[in-house]
């Protein structure tokens, strides 16, 4: 079009002609005479510098393509080119450098780089992708895009592409060695924070002679001091960089075990509790974290290290029942606190957790009694009534002592609530496990009791959080908070059976995580007038669910030579009940030193886990998505094969056990 703009001004010379024609013939055969030589000069300069300029064009054309072809193919930058199944067609000097191994050429991208499989390739609407592939102890990152074959000649030098193939994916690599190697390093260097509690000092200092307490700390100051030492030269011992956190999980805290070995003739052996907070932006989030995990640490009971971050709660020890403390100033601060918190609001909704037990039962009528005594409206959320709490929740109900709305259902009580309205938690401090997990979203004001050890799911927000996991149950510490709730009160004969029944549930008859003050709770309660042997006929079983226990345990499974693994029978009124009593009966077989006994209830699988004192089951139960306490613990499992529930369990033993947390 360039070279035919002199042919193409001829058409208005030729119009300006014409016009010139009109005015005068003359000047027009002049002009006339003019275009014809202006077109004879144009069309020999078209004609001779065609071919002049049509070879510049194409050797340029030429050129260019050979200097596009050159610098792709020496790009310092890893290039390839493949077809959707992988083979390649084309690689740049680089790529072809980085990827050949001896004289043979591979023709297939996932044979040199196996995590360059077909399968990664960009599909559908996707057209590229970025991920990391390391290769000869280098780390790259590769970007797969892909690229539609409309437009590309057939007859493309570059590419040879089959005519049935619609698109290719070009494949770049981008070494990102030295980046990673920075990233970990700077992440290695990030500061943690941490505390280290001592969690029974007072009990501790009381069992060793006063002259000799001094040495006790000194001893296990420098067992700290040392431990941390090992790999923080230049820190404070409990500031220490990430890098130096991954030793010491590594060994899982061991610090834990060396401590209470550290006896000079104290009859207590010293426990700590570690809290670290982890992968935060600031040290003072890490420091919060670590105040949030050395607080669940206590709440666990001590004698374990809880490890705090973004990403969640991580817990090492643990293993061993924590020695309860003899003293009840705790027990009558968070009384006098519960007080406080009651007095302010019209009425208390307290519920426990679904399927109520006994010890969930008693607890709830144990607060209703602290409730009303402070003149206060009570309501109990109970939705199921089980055969275990059956014969106590049809005395109460049925009885004209009791208002008619003392029991409500879970739709019932939503309706009841009010902003003036406070929620007692008992027997559980997970929000999922309560009967009317609405009821935490909508008060305002919630307390918890709970004897389980705290996991990483709890109920938030809680204005007072009473957790004590070496209480043989929860009934005990309402026992003892009904003590100081209110002067001289008064607690009826059936409200005392009930908490005697969840203590006596809860410890097999006294048998199990007894100590000075669950006795001395039974005995507030036998003063009450709790009545013994009525709560022992009370919990009788009826022929039909002692056969189905029997038959529980005689087809129950020794599984490691350890642990004892049944089902029980789940036509029968309360299985899950059953269960756990099966698992009781487990544990008096030699050798056993855990049960688990699973049933079917609800259309889910429940399991009911028990120990005596060499096995933690709460940490068994929580890989398991339960929880509980050391030595009596549960899970469930949203179906109801059971074949599959049971490989679950066995899995989860032999994962722990190689771990080394059995």
């Amino acid at each position: 079009m360039y070279m035919n703009w002199p042919l193409i001004m001829t058409i208005l010379l030729a119009a300006m002609n014409l016009w010139l024609y009109m005015i005068d013939k003359k000047a027009g055969f002049m002009m006339s005479v003019f275009i014809l030589v202006y077109l004879a000069i144009a069309g020999g300069l078209y004609f001779y510098n065609r071919s002049l300029i049509l070879a510049d064009l194409i050797q340029f054309s030429a050129q260019y393509k050979g200097i596009e072809h050159t610098l792709l193919k020496e790009l310092a930058v890893p290039y390839a080119i493949a077809l959707e199944d992988g083979r390649i067609l084309w690689r740049n000097d680089a790529f072809d450098a980085l990827m050949t191994q001896g004289p043979r050429k591979e023709k297939y991208l996932n044979k040199m780089i196996p995590d360059l499989h077909p399968g990664v390739f960009p599909k559908g609407d996707l057209d590229h992708s970025l991920m990391e592939v390391a290769y000869k102890d280098r780390d790259y990152q590769v970007e797969l895009r892909r690229v539609s074959l409309q437009g590309f000649s057939q007859k493309e030098e570059l590419l040879q592409i089959p005519e049935d193939e619609e698109f290719f994916v070009a494949v770049s690599m981008q070494d990102v060695t030295e980046l990673n190697a920075y990233i970990r390093e700077n992440e290695d260097q990030r500061m943690i924070a941490g505390l280290i509690y001592i969690d029974n000092y007072d009990e501790v200092m009381e069992s060793v002679e006063e002259v000799r307490q001094s040495l006790l700390v000194a001893l296990i100051d420098r067992k700290i001091n040392k431990y941390i030492g090992d790999v923080e030269k230049d820190k404070y011992f409990i500031v220490l960089k990430k890098e130096s956190y991954k030793k010491i999980a590594e060994d899982k805290f061991s610090l834990l075990e060396e401590v209470k070995q550290v006896n000079i003739g104290n009859a207590r052996s010293a426990t700590l509790s570690i809290g670290l907070g982890l992968n935060t932006a600031t040290y003072a989030l890490s420091y919060q974290y670590a105040r949030v995990a050395i607080d669940l640490a206590l709440a666990r009971g001590g004698d374990q290290a809880v490890i705090k971050d973004c990403n969640g709660i991580t817990y090492f020890g643990g293993k061993k029942e924590q020695t309860a403390k003899n003293t009840r100033v705790k027990a009558r601060v968070k009384a006098e606190a519960l007080r406080e918190f009651i007095v302010t609001k019209d009425q208390v909704m307290i519920m426990g957790h679904k399927i109520a037990d006994p010890d969930s039962f008693g607890a709830c009528m144990g607060i209703y009694r602290a409730v009303v005594s402070l003149e206060k409206k009570a309501h109990i959320v109970v939705n199921t009534v089980t055969e275990s709490v059956r014969p106590l929740y049809d005395e109460i109900a049925e009885s004209p002592a009791y208002e008619d709305d003392i029991f409500l259902t879970s739709d019932q009580a939503l309706d009841y609530i009010t902003d003036s309205t406070m929620v007692i938690v008992v027997d559980t401090n997970k929000p999922q496990m309560t009967e009317c997990p609405e009821l935490l979203r909508r008060s305002r004001m919630i307390a918890v009791l709970d004897h389980h050890r705290q996991s990483s799911n709890v109920i938030e927000n809680a204005v007072l959080s009473y957790v004590e996991p070496y209480s043989s149950s929860t009934c005990e510490m309402v026992a003892e908070v009904l003590q100081y709730i209110a002067d001289d009160i008064k607690i009826p004969s059936v409200e005392a059976d009930c908490l005697y029944a969840g203590i006596m549930i809860d410890t097999r008859n006294f048998m199990n995580r007894t100590g000075v003050r669950t006795f001395e709770a039974a005995a507030f309660l036998r003063r009450c007038g709790a009545d013994i042997t009525r709560v022992r006929k009370m919990f009788r079983d009826d022929m039909e669910s002692y056969r189905a226990k029997a038959e529980a345990v005689r087809m129950a499974e020794v599984y490691r030579k350890e642990f004892a693994i049944a089902q029980c029978p789940s036509n029968i009124d309360s299985p899950t009940v059953l269960a756990a009593q099966a698992a009781n009966e487990l544990l008096d077989i030699s050798g056993i030193k855990a049960s688990f006994v699973l049933t079917i209830y609800d259309g889910k699988i429940y399991l009911s886990a028990r120990s005596i004192d060499e096995v933690n089951v709460q940490i068994i139960a929580e890989k398991l998505g339960g929880g509980g306490h050391i030595n009596s613990a549960g899970a469930q499992f949203d179906h109801t094969n059971m074949d599959e529930a049971i490989k679950a369990l066995k899995a989860t033993i032999d994962q722990m056990i190689e771990e080394g947390d059995i």
